[in-house]
C-alpha cells in the first residue's frame, strides 16, 4: 500500500507556479521532443471518448478539457484531484461548461457520484506509487461511478520495452527520485493485463514513452 508521503509526492509538484507553465513544458517540450508522444495525438483520444457526462481524474491544467470536441453543447464535467491547486485552475480554465470539483484521493473509496458515460486518467497512473498491478485500484474505484458501456480512456509514461531516448530515460529517473513520478516498473503489457481484467473492448497503443488505452464498462 502506497504511503501518504508518497502520494503527496505525486501531486505537490503541481504549484500555482509550476501550472501556469505546464502547458508549455509538459504539453509542449516534454510531449514533443522526450516522450515523442505529440500532444496532438491525446487531443484526438479525448475526442473519441468524452461525452455528455464526463469525469476527469488527475486534471492538471485542463487543457484537454478546454480543447475537446465535445458531442453536446453543455456536457456536464466532474473535475477530480487530490491537488486543490490543479482544481482551481482547469474549473476556471473551462468555467463556461460550470463543473462540479470534487477533491478526493482516488487510492481510496470515491464518494458516491454520477453515473459518468466516460472518464479519462491523463498521465495520472506513473505518479501514482506502486506497480501497475497496485495502482490499478483506482479502476476498482471508478467502477461504481460508471454507467453500462460507459468509455474508459487516458495514457500513461511507462517503461520496460518502449522506445527512451538517453535524455527521457534520465528524466524519468531524477522524477523516480523526486517521487514526481512511480513508473519505474510500468510496462505496457502489465497496463494492458490490468484494463484489459476489468474492462472490454480494450485499445492500447505506444506513442513513444507513452501508452493511451482506450476500453468500456461491460454493458
Amino acid at each position: 500500500m502506497a504511503k501518504p508521503e508518497e502520494i503527496e509526492a505525486g501531486q505537490a509538484i503541481y504549484t500555482p507556479l509550476v501550472l501556469r507553465t505546464y502547458d508549455w513544458v509538459v504539453l509542449g517540450l516534454s510531449n514533443q521532443l522526450l516522450w515523442r508522444c505529440p500532444t496532438a495525438e491525446l487531443r484526438r483520444l479525448y475526442d473519441r471518448n468524452v461525452s455528455a457526462r464526463h469525469l476527469d481524474v488527475g486534471v492538471g491544467t485542463g487543457y484537454f478539457l478546454d480543447k475537446a470536441n465535445w458531442p453536446v453543447a453543455n456536457p456536464s464535467i466532474t473535475l477530480l484531484d487530490l491537488n486543490p491547486n490543479c482544481l482551481r485552475v482547469a474549473s476556471q480554465r473551462i468555467s463556461r461548461f460550470a463543473p462540479r470539483t470534487v477533491l478526493a484521493n482516488i487510492l481510496t473509496p470515491l464518494p458516491s457520484l454520477g453515473p459518468f458515460s466516460s472518464v479519462s486518467l491523463c498521465y495520472l497512473l506513473h505518479c501514482i506509487p506502486g506497480a501497475i498491478n497496485e495502482k490499478a485500484v483506482v479502476f476498482d474505484h471508478l467502477r461504481p461511478l460508471l454507467a453500462p458501456g460507459a468509455r474508459v480512456f487516458g495514457a500513461t509514461i511507462v517503461q520496460g520495452k518502449v522506445p527512451r531516448s538517453v535524455p527521457a530515460q534520465a528524466l524519468m529517473n531524477l522524477y523516480n527520485r523526486k517521487g514526481i513520478f512511480s513508473n519505474a516498473e510500468d510496462t505496457v503489457e502489465d497496463l494492458n493485463a490490468a484494463v484489459r481484467q476489468r474492462f472490454s473492448d480494450v485499445k492500447i497503443v505506444t506513442k513513444g514513452a507513452a501508452a493511451l488505452f482506450e476500453a468500456r464498462v461491460a454493458a
